[in-house]
């Protein structure tokens, strides 16, 4: 099987210990058991507001877990630094507005690309695995490729939200432009993950697409874990994920 990996975004973990500026839940707790139930990396993402994820997170993080992990960051000369003086496994660099919720589709690579060109270069040069935060559009594709980054994650928000609206039509549409963009980028040499709003409900379609080798989940997994532990959650999405890849591959998880 075409084993899909699973990244475990632990923002929303801190999310809760900063709503009381207690030191716990611990996050660095929650990537330990995260790898224990079967995550292949750890992402976190660093906002420039430290709503979540703290600098001291990142720190530790980088020192203490045995997975990789993947830094989300804006497109700044301040996230820049932190990331060559941590230097993770990855960065994917990602869109970020200090009033929004939750990151609001995924960054304009090709509206970008000169602000952008010298971040993926340093990055790159540090020996650290870029990834591109975009929506499923070709011509976004295309400018990852002439940025030269190795990995695009496509947004699955748009497609999440349409299943949650249980509009059909627009399921497909973009499921479509999943599908299409996936294989665009995978031809060019483009290493392709996904993620944003992918549940029990709507992670099999996008773990079906074969060129997809990495999917990151965060916010519904540590909701999930309200009512049955984080453990139960991320081996629930794992097996989910599992037998979607192998449906898609031809072959019965039985």
């Amino acid at each position: 099987m075409n084993r899909l990996r699973l990244g475990v975004n632990i923002d929303h973990v801190a999310t809760i210990r900063n709503a009381r500026g207690a030191p716990y839940p611990d996050p660095m707790r929650a990537a330990k058991m995260a790898a224990a139930a079967g995550a292949d990396g750890i992402t976190a993402h660093l906002r420039e507001d430290r709503r979540h994820i703290s600098d001291a997170d990142i720190d530790r993080l980088s020192r203490e877990i045995d997975l990789p992990l993947n830094l989300e960051m804006a497109a700044t000369e301040e996230m820049l630094e932190i990331a060559l003086r941590h230097r993770p496994h990855a960065a994917c660099i990602v869109p970020e507005k200090r009033e929004e919720l939750t990151t609001e589709g995924g960054i304009d690579a090709a509206g970008l690309h000169n602000r952008l060109a010298p971040l993926v270069a340093k990055l790159s040069e540090a020996g650290i695995r870029v990834s591109l935060f975009i929506d499923p559009d070709p011509r976004q594709v295309e400018a990852a490729r002439s940025l030269r980054a190795p990995v695009v994650e496509l947004c699955t928000g748009a497609y999440c939200e349409a299943v949650l609206a249980r509009e059909g039509d627009l399921v497909e549409v973009h499921l479509d432009a999943a599908r299409k963009s996936a294989a665009a980028a995978a031809r060019l040499g483009i290493e392709v993950h996904a993620g944003h709003g992918l549940t029990y409900d709507t992670v099999k379609a996008i773990a079906a697409i074969p060129e997809i080798q990495e999917l990151n989940i965060g916010h519904f997994l540590v909701g999930e874990a309200i009512f049955c532990g984080l453990d139960a959650a991320i081996r629930r999405m794992r097996a989910a994920m599992d037998e979607a890849r192998a449906k898609a591959d031809g072959r019965s998880t039985a």
